[in-house]
């Protein structure tokens, strides 16, 4: 079976279970190499956003969850998620940008990391994106949808310690490719996460990868 979407997906009224959609999501951001990361976080008080040419994963699953997590002023906050894993991924240009608003004497400060162009894309497994918010062109490969969280075996199942569950909405496929990707996204975790010609730079203002 092959199902195509494209769109954007808000999650701002999302609650525990997730909303039914055949919405994807694709891609990373600064990459974490460990053998595993289970374990939850609380996530900062900022967002990132990301923007890729293409992704292209097998093993794709996807479920509703919340990310705990503060405000830039210390605040304990939630944000609805819509969690995306792939077991393994590949990311031609890849771009990730972070805004840190009112720094004094600076204003804003933007990050932005750049991977995976020149031909070498950028390679992740068991990959998972907690993300708020996608546009992409999206095609996926025998897919089912209206799994229940606890019975996804195509990809990643649901991630140890996530606020999630187990019994709600989530959708699967073995394989998803995703191009003119652009998302903003709480976090990122992967057991591995290759970025090649990694470049980084800093600069005052708003500056985003879009």
């Amino acid at each position: 079976m092959e199902s195509q979407v494209r769109g954007g997906t808000r999650w701002k009224r999302f609650a525990v279970v997730m909303v039914p959609s055949v919405a994807a999501t694709a891609a990373i951001g600064i990459g974490i190499a460990s053998n595993a990361l289970a374990a939850s976080f609380s996530v900062s008080g900022q967002s990132f956003k990301v923007r890729a040419d293409t992704l292209v994963g097998h093993g794709f699953s996807q479920y509703g969850a919340i990310d705990s997590g503060y405000t830039l002023d210390g605040k304990k906050t939630a944000h609805p998620v819509a969690v995306s894993a792939f077991t393994d991924a590949e990311i031609t240009n890849m771009c990730q940008s972070v805004v840190t608003p009112n720094i004094p004497l600076l204003g804003s400060v933007s990050l932005i990391l750049k991977a995976g162009g020149a031909g070498t894309p950028v390679q992740a497994h068991n990959l998972y994106i907690d993300v708020e918010d996608l546009e992409a062109d999206a095609t996926f490969n025998n897919i089912n949808i209206g799994v229940a969280g606890k019975d996804l075996s195509k990809g990643p199942g649901i991630k140890s310690g996530d606020t999630a569950n187990p019994y709600g909405f989530a959708q699967e496929a073995e394989s998803a490719t995703l191009t003119d990707v652009k998302q903003t996204a709480w976090a990122t975790t992967a057991g591995t996460f290759k970025l090649s010609g990694l470049k980084m730079s800093l600069s005052t203002g708003t500056k985003e990868c879009y």
